[in-house]
């Protein structure tokens, strides 16, 4: 999974597409997640580095982890693939 080239991420976690002017507010640990799809990691990367960083279980980042790379893709914040 690719992130689109043309999508900003700010500091704060602000998401703006400039294809379709739509801008999203991500949390710290989604933000995190977004940068991490950016530099080309894979899932299984983002989830060692989160779970080692956060007290979450893999139960809880698989599923809180699909359901925000399905938002992106319903956003049309990833490349198809």
């Amino acid at each position: 999974m690719k992130l689109k080239k043309n999508i900003a991420i700010s500091e704060t976690g602000f998401v703006f597409d400039p294809n379709s002017g739509d801008s999203y507010s991500l949390n710290s640990i989604g933000k995190e997640i977004l940068e991490l799809v950016k530099l080309g990691k894979s899932k299984s990367d983002i989830s060692f580095h989160i779970l080692n960083k956060y007290d979450a279980d893999e139960f809880t980042f698989e599923r809180n982890y699909d359901d925000f790379i399905d938002m992106l893709k319903h956003h049309k914040i990833l490349e198809n693939e």
